[in-house]
């Protein structure tokens, strides 16, 4: 029996390429895997513009649950991307109760969406640095058709949302339940199919995100150009480097074309936030998502931005050895499944 089985959730990682779930126990003598599992989607299921086939994503993760024996219905989910906006913002000092009435005025200013189709919610950070009249709050928004878009495919697939949280957060909260937070900045690079997330810490404070639009299809992109095969080919090609339609060497180019178009756009980033906070120096790059144990990348990267380049391990303090998945797999698919270990450890009354 799960110690506080009563507020448990499922981390769901629904990604464009990939699905993942992770079930993970709070036990007394701290975290344990119980569950993880992945199923890949047919290319074009899931873009950077939303779901395009909600009926195919819901039954495809209704299979996922199937078979890796996840009886569990409730989950947590999250979003990212240009449809989600985060910001920090100052306000006049007030309770809690009362930012819940005037949240919506007051990020009317910060919000380059209409303000009648998101949802927003808040948290209070504490007070100004320059003015104690005056607080700092974290404002999240999300468009109502991308946060409705995923509780559409949850109830194909018969789960309870219980939590809709933000793909940075839940990267973050993983990192920060392994690893020593001081007063260092380190950049947490999540680098996904379509798109590649950037979140500078300082401790637990967050000081700038950044989604660009790169990701792992930009490989398969750039082989169908080459071959003229489709999607499936191309991830098959990306996979098993087979010389049928593509030579060994014509591929290795591809994939240093794009890596490095990722690091010039890492960097280009990293120095917008230098540009912002010219005293601070970040210490770590950790790299997750399905493009950081490409070698090449995390050479160059840590060529051209003079730092420290790593790639997260989301189950170094969490006990893997009672979960029925193979150790060797899972340290592969250890950087695929950071964000959605982060979701896994979320509690259902979680803020």
């Amino acid at each position: 029996m799960l110690f506080g089985k009563k507020d448990h959730l499922v981390g769901l990682d629904i990604g464009s390429r990939t699905i993942k779930v992770c079930e993970i126990e709070s036990t007394p003598e701290g975290y344990r895997l119980s569950k993880f599992g992945t199923r890949d989607i047919d290319p074009g299921l899931i873009d950077e513009d939303g779901i395009k086939d909600h009926d195919s994503v819901g039954k495809a993760i209704r299979k996922l649950f199937k078979e890796n024996n996840v009886k569990e219905q409730n989950v947590a989910v999250s979003v990212g991307g240009y449809s989600v906006i985060v910001k920090k913002i100052t306000v006049q000092t007030m309770s809690e109760e009362q930012l819940q009435e005037t949240i919506y005025h007051e990020a009317e200013q910060y919000i380059p969406f209409d303000i009648t189709d998101i949802n927003i919610d808040f948290h209070i950070i504490g007070e100004g640095e320059h003015n104690p009249n005056q607080m700092n709050v974290l404002l999240v928004a999300a468009k109502k058709e991308l946060v409705s878009d995923y509780l559409s495919i949850l109830d194909i697939a018969g789960l309870n949302p219980c939590l809709v949280d933000v793909d940075a957060f839940a990267l973050q909260n993983i990192y920060e339940t392994n690893y020593e937070v001081d007063d260092e900045c380190i950049a947490l690079v999540d680098i996904g199919a379509v798109k590649t997330s950037i979140n500078v810490l300082k401790g637990t404070d967050s000081l700038f995100m950044r989604d660009v639009s790169l990701g792992c299809s930009q490989v398969n992109n750039k082989i169908i150009d080459q071959t003229n095969c489709s999607r499936v080919e191309a991830e098959e090609i990306k996979l098993s480097e087979k010389e049928d339609n593509i030579s060994h060497e014509d591929l290795a180019e591809i994939i240093s074309s794009v890596v490095a178009d990722w690091t010039t756009e890492i960097r280009r980033a990293l120095d917008f936030f230098y540009s912002t906070y010219p005293d601070e120096r970040i210490k770590t790059i950790v790299l997750s998502g399905g493009g950081a144990n490409i070698k090449e990348f995390q050479q160059l990267l840590t060529s051209q931005t003079s730092t420290d380049v790593k790639v997260i391990d989301p189950f170094k303090n969490i006990d893997i050895e009672g979960a029925n998945v193979d150790s060797a797999y899972l340290g592969q698919v250890a950087p695929q499944a950071a964000i959605c270990a982060g979701l896994a450890i979320r509690r259902v009354d979680d803020k």
